[in-house]
């Protein structure tokens, strides 16, 4: 996959949990391949940069669209950097000796600050377009893997600290907002 120039976007405010409805529902498909859907995507590598992340979708920069961008290590180690547009996810299952599941901590930039461990599939694929409609994937393993599954659950509109036990979950977003009360914008 060749990629955009990544450090040519603008970087964008990162929506945080609860602050806006896109982060909490599923994102409409894209079906215009243009100019503008090219800058959405280097304005996505660019916030992600700037956030300091691994990996960001576009409802967590405002956008109700079916994108992400990563830049994240695989279980060798390797950087797996891409972005895909109406990703679906597979999960392939494990090859030889690897383990089918990893339990390790996650965190995210809607939710500043807190991490929490997290089972996710040790390897996983996602398979869509990129910003020209032309077919594309990306397959991956440990964290790179964990990113790609929570790239794609942001964008059915889930949150990972979604996936935690309710009083956890609320533990780690008091603590996100720290003593005001709010999560920082």
């Amino acid at each position: 996959m060749r990629l955009p120039g990544r450090y040519d976007g603008t970087a964008r405010p990162i929506v945080t949990y609860g602050s806006d409805p896109v982060l909490h529902r599923s994102c409409a498909p894209v079906t215009v391949f243009d100019e503008a859907l090219r800058r959405l995507v280097l304005d996505m590598f660019a916030s992600m940069y700037a956030a300091d992340g691994v990996g960001l979708a576009a409802n967590q920069i405002g956008v109700d669209a079916r994108i992400f961008v990563m830049d994240c290590p695989d279980a060798d180690g390797e950087d797996v950097v891409g972005y895909v547009v109406n990703p679906v996810l597979v999960l392939p299952g494990p090859v030889g000796d690897e383990p089918a599941e990893e339990v390790t901590e996650e965190g995210c930039l809607s939710v500043p600050g807190p991490y929490a461990e997290l089972p996710r599939a040790f390897r996983a694929r996602v398979e869509g377009v990129d910003a020209k409609g032309n077919p594309t994937s990306i397959e991956a393993t440990g964290m790179a893997a964990r990113c790609l599954q929570h790239e794609v659950d942001h964008l059915e509109g889930t949150v990972y600290v979604d996936r935690l036990p309710e009083e956890l979950r609320e533990r780690l977003l008091a603590e996100a907002a720290g003593p005001e009360g709010e999560l920082p914008a």
